[in-house]
């Protein structure tokens, strides 16, 4: 477990800028609810992005999946850390899991879930998630196993696969 470190002014600085694209994505140019993100390591503003759902018909083009992309396309790695992702809203679980597979360092936040909750309720995910498969709205189901664990016997055997 990380230890967090307390915001200090260049922090809230950045955060102003997450507040600023949420007002522009969600009020001024309507390309999704508003939710804004800014990605900085090092410093130096990485990537800032607004929610883009509704004008990109793409249920994952969340602000803060938006900022992860463009940050790991600027800097050509899929490995964020040292990064801090500034959300206007606290993290879905999409998000957040997205953050933690790009090495993300820190994550500050403004409003939290219950503030949108009227508007954006992610509180059925995290009920469901914990939930087991055959009791999940979406319940998984297993198939073709075998087939898809010799895929991952000729993975394990390369010498040099995709690790990350």
């Amino acid at each position: 477990m990380r230890t967090s470190v307390s915001p200090g002014e260049q922090d809230r600085a950045y955060m102003r800028l997450a507040i600023q694209t949420m007002r522009r994505a969600g009020i001024v140019d309507r390309t999704g609810g508003p939710f804004g993100a800014v990605i900085v390591r090092g410093g130096q503003v990485l990537a800032v992005a607004g929610n883009s759902v509704i004008r990109d018909n793409d249920p994952t083009a969340h602000a803060e999946i938006n900022a992860i992309r463009e940050a790991c396309r600027r800097i050509g790695s899929y490995d964020l850390s040292g990064a801090v992702l500034y959300s206007s809203c606290e993290c879905c679980p999409m998000c957040y899991a997205s953050a933690y597979w790009a090495r993300i360092d820190q994550i500050y936040y403004a409003a939290s879930w219950h503030d949108y909750e009227d508007l954006f309720d992610d509180s059925r995910i995290h009920e469901d998630i914990v939930k087991s498969y055959a009791e999940r709205h979406l319940a998984p189901q297993q198939i073709m196993r075998e087939e898809a664990l010799e895929v991952w016997r000729e993975f394990r055997a390369l010498p040099n696969g995709a690790r990350y």
